[in-house]
C-alpha cells in the first residue's frame, strides 16, 4: 500500500480522517475508509472526508462512512 498523507480532526463527538485530493490521489475511497476507520487495528475514525477539486467551486467534499458507503449529507 502506498503512503497517504492525512489529517485527523474531531469535533462534537465525531472524528474524521481528512485527505487533500489536490495533493493525494485516492483510487478507491470506499476501500480506504474501510481500512483506515477501524479503531482497534488502524487510525480509527467515523469515516474519511476527501477535499477534492471542483469545476464549479474552490473545492468539493466527499464523505465516506466507516463501512465504505458514501455519505449523502454531512456538516
Amino acid at each position: 500500500m502506498k503512503e497517504i498523507h492525512f489529517t485527523k480532526m474531531h469535533g462534537i463527538g465525531n472524528d474524521y480522517i481528512y485527505i487533500d485530493c489536490f495533493k493525494e490521489k485516492v483510487e478507491d475511497p470506499a476501500y480506504l475508509a474501510k481500512i483506515m476507520s477501524p479503531r482497534r487495528t488502524s487510525v480509527g475514525s467515523d469515516g474519511v472526508i476527501l477535499i477534492c477539486p471542483s469545476d464549479t467551486a474552490d473545492a468539493k467534499m466527499r464523505m465516506f462512512n466507516l463501512d465504505g458507503s458514501e455519505g449523502k449529507m454531512c456538516g
